[in-house]
C-alpha cells in the first residue's frame, strides 16, 4: 500500500500528475482486490475513539471479534476463524506483526496515532505476503498540501479515571506538509465486577489493572515537483500496563512495550507509471515482569505500478527484510525476499479481473508460492439499482516464527510454513432515490488451512508441530441505509458474521477435539448502529451481539454469549475562530456482566466525554 499525490481533477486509479498537488495517502487497497471484500474506515468513524484502542473500534463497530484479555489488556483479532497470527498488519505499507510472536496486539494501538483503517477480509497473502490468512489491517497516516497552521487539542474524560489527551501541530502549504502529534492515555481501570470464583459471587472492584500510555508522531512530505515526491513518518510509542489477573488470581505482572516505526517513500510520477522506493523500520521492545525481548525489523522496497492501456494495469515489486531477534532465551537473524505481480484486466466497464502472485524466501527457504484470481461482473445498473457479483480464489501462507523456531528449549527448526486455500463469492446491492441511499453486500466463503502449527507436551517440555488442519466457511453481511429528511439525517449500518472453523485433526489417541468449533470463535457476531442527525447535532445508539465460544477443543467450557448497548451523542460548535466538538457516551448503557474470555472480567456501565478543539 503506497502513497501518491492527488489532484483537484484526477480520478481514484489516475497515474500521471497534471495539476499542482493537493493531498498526500494511500490510493484504495481494491485497485488490485477484485473479488474481495474491503472495508474502509474513515477519520470520522474513528473520532469518538480518539485516545482509546483500535480493539475497541473493531469490537464495537465491525461484525469483526477480538479475544480481549480484559479492558485495556491484550486484544487478538480474529477473522474469519483463523487464529491471532493469520492476519497481516500494515501501518503506512510497513508489516508490523512481530516476528517472534507473528501477531499484533490491538489494544496498544491507539486511535490517535493514524488517521484511516481499511481492512481487506479473507487471504490477501498474494498481495501482502506472510500471516494474510484470516484478512489484513491497513492503518495509514494522511497528510495535506496548502492548508497553513492547524492546533488540535483533544481530552477525554471517562469512568474508571480514564483521562486521554491529545495535541496536534500541523502546517502545509504548495510544497510542504508537516504533521507533529502527542498523546498521552491513562485509566486506573478500576471498575467493578462480579467474581464468580468466590461463594455469593460478591461485587468486587478491579485491582492492578492500571494502564499509562504515550507516544509521539511526526509526518512530513516534500512536493519536490509534479512529478517527485517524499514523505516520511516517524511513530513512538509506549505503553505500560499492570497485567489484570484472573478472577480468583492474585498474580501480580506488568507489563511494558516500547515501539519505534519509520517509513520513508520516494514516488517518481511518469507518463502513465508511478514508481516508489519504500524503507523503514519497525523496532518492537517487551518488557514482561523482568523478561526483556526486542525484535527489529529493516525493509527496503520498490515497484512500479504502470498503466499499460486503458484495459491494462501492473504493479510489479521487490521487498527485502532483514530481522533482527534479541529474546530471553534466544537471539536469531533471518533475511527475506519476496517478489510480487498484481495485474488488472478490465475487457468492459462492467467486468473486471485481478490477478496477483507472490514468492517469499526465508533463510533459503521457499515459502508457498502465491496466487489469486478475483473478479467483478456488474450484471445490471439503472438509475436507482446496481447488481455487481464478486468471486475470488486465493492462497495464502505463514512463516513460522522466531519463537517457533528458536526458542529455548522446544523451538523446532524444521517447522513448514503454514498454507491455505480460500473461495468467496458475494452479490452487492445497491439503490438510490431521491433523498435515500441502500447498499447491501453478503458473501459466503470456504478456506482450508493446513500444517496449523501448535505447541505439544514432550514429556517436560512443549514443542510446535505441524499437526492441524481447519476447515473454515461462513457467511458476511452488511448493510448501510442513508436518509435525509429535511433537516434531519438519518444512517444506519448492520454487520453479521456467522463462522464455522472445525479442526480436522485428533492430535492424539485421547484428543476428541476433530469435529468441533475452534476455542474462543462465536458462531454469530452482530453488529448494528443507528445515527441521527439534525444541523451541528446528532446522536447514536450501537448494539453487538457475540454468541457463545468454547474453551475447550473438545466443545466443551462454554462461555455465555452476551449483548451489549451504547448510547452516544455529539454536537460540533464554533467561536471565533475556534471550531471544535463536544461528544458523550455511554458504553454497556444496560450494565451487562459478561466475558469474552474465561474469567477476565470486564467492566459494566461507564461513561465518556470527549472535547475536541481547533485552531
Amino acid at each position: 500500500m503506497e502513497s501518491k499525490v492527488v489532484n483537484e481533477t484526477e480520478k481514484t486509479h489516475q497515474d500521471t500528475v497534471a495539476l499542482s498537488p493537493v493531498e498526500v495517502f494511500s490510493p484504495p487497497l481494491d485497485k488490485y482486490t477484485f473479488g474481495s471484500t474491503i472495508q474502509n474506515i474513515s477519520e470520522s468513524d474513528l473520532a469518538i475513539f480518539q485516545g482509546l484502542p483500535l480493539s475497541d473500534f473493531l469490537q464495537q463497530r465491525t461484525g469483526l471479534f477480538l479475544r480481549q484479555y480484559g479492558s485495556g489488556m491484550l486484544s487478538a483479532l480474529t477473522m474469519r476463524g483463523t487464529s491471532a497470527g493469520h492476519n497481516a498488519v500494515f501501518w503506512n505499507g510497513l508489516p508490523i506483526n512481530s516476528p517472534s510472536l507473528g501477531q499484533s496486539d490491538f489494544s496498544i494501538f491507539p486511535v490517535g496515532g493514524f488517521d484511516n483503517a481499511s481492512i481487506h477480509f479473507g487471504s490477501g497473502g498474494a498481495l501482502y505476503g506472510t500471516d494474510a490468512i484470516g484478512g489484513a489491517v491497513h492503518l495509514t497516516n494522511k497528510l495535506k498540501f496548502g492548508e497553513g497552521h492547524q492546533v488540535r487539542i483533544g481530552s477525554v474524560f471517562g469512568s474508571f479515571g480514564r483521562w486521554n489527551q491529545q495535541v496536534e501541530y500541523s502546517f502545509s502549504d504548495k510544497k510542504f506538509s508537516a504533521r507533529t502529534r502527542i498523546y498521552r492515555n491513562f485509566s486506573e481501570n478500576d471498575f467493578l465486577f462480579r467474581n464468580i470464583t468466590k461463594m455469593g459471587t460478591p461485587i468486587e472492584r478491579q485491582s492492578h489493572a492500571r494502564l499509562e500510555q504515550t507516544g509521539a508522531m511526526q509526518d512530513l512530505a516534500w512536493s519536490i515537483n509534479p512529478k517527485n515526491l517524499i514523505s516520511t513518518s516517524v511513530w513512538w510509542n509506549e505503553t505500560n500496563r499492570e497485567i489484570q489477573p484472573l478472577m480468583g488470581s492474585n498474580t501480580i505482572d506488568f507489563q511494558s512495550d516500547r515501539n519505534l516505526r519509520w517509513v520513508l517513500d520516494y514516488f517518481h510520477f511518469g507518463k502513465n507509471k508511478v514508481w516508489n522506493l519504500k524503507s523503514g523500520l519497525v523496532r518492537d521492545d517487551q518488557l514482561f515482569n523482568n523478561s526483556f525481548n526486542q525484535t527489529i525489523q529493516y525493509f527496503l522496497a520498490g515497484d512500479l505500478d504502470w498503466e499499460i492501456s486503458n484495459k491494462w494495469n501492473s504493479k510489479s515489486g521487490l521487498r527485502i527484510t532483514e530481522i533482527q531477534g534479541n529474546l530471553s532465551t534466544y537471539q536469531a537473524k533471518e533475511s527475506r525476499v519476496e517478489l510480487y505481480q498484481s495485474t488488472n484486466f478490465r475487457p468492459s466497464e462492467r467486468l473486471g479481473f485481478s490477478v496477483n502472485l507472490r514468492q517469499l524466501v526465508f533463510e533459503g527457504n521457499l515459502a508457498p508460492f502465491t496466487p489469486s484470481v478475483g473478479g467483478e461482473w456488474k450484471v445490471w445498473r439503472n438509475e436507482s439499482h446496481q447488481i455487481h457479483f464478486t468471486s475470488n480464489l486465493a492462497r495464502s501462507f505463514k512463516v513460522p516464527t522466531l519463537n517457533d523456531r528458536f526458542w529455548v528449549p522446544g523451538g523446532n527448526p524444521e517447522l513448514q510454513s503454514e498454507k491455505s486455500w480460500s473461495a468467496e463469492s458475494g452479490i452487492n446491492y445497491l439503490f438510490k432515490k431521491e433523498n435515500f441511499e441502500l447498499s447491501q453486500k453478503i458473501t459466503v466463503y470456504r478456506m482450508k488451512v493446513d500444517n496449523w502449527i501448535i505447541w505439544l507436551p514432550k514429556g517436560n517440555v512443549w514443542s510446535p508441530e505441524n499437526i492441524r488442519e481447519v476447515h473454515n466457511s461462513g457467511l458476511e453481511y452488511g448493510l448501510e441505509a442513508n436518509q435525509k429528511a429535511g433537516e434531519w439525517d438519518l444512517h444506519m449500518k448492520v454487520n453479521y458474521a456467522m463462522t464455522r472453523a472445525i479442526n480436522q485433526t485428533d492430535i492424539s489417541e485421547n484428543d476428541r477435539s476433530k469435529g468441533n468449533q475452534l476455542p474462543y470463535t462465536p458462531l454469530h457476531k452482530f453488529q448494528s448502529i443507528i445515527m441521527v442527525g439534525k444541523g451541528t447535532f446528532s446522536t447514536f445508539l450501537n448494539y453487538q451481539l457475540v454468541g457463545e465460544r468454547f474453551s475447550g477443543t473438545d466443545g466443551s467450557g462454554r462461555l455465555d454469549p452476551y449483548q451489549l448497548w451504547d448510547l452516544g451523542g455529539n454536537c460540533n460548535w464554533s467561536i471565533r475562530n475556534l471550531n471544535g466538538s463536544l461528544g458523550f457516551q455511554i458504553n454497556n448503557l444496560f450494565n451487562t456482566d459478561y466475558q469474552v474470555m474465561p474469567l477476565r472480567a470486564m467492566p459494566g456501565r461507564n461513561f465518556q466525554l470527549n472535547l475536541n478543539v481547533r485552531i
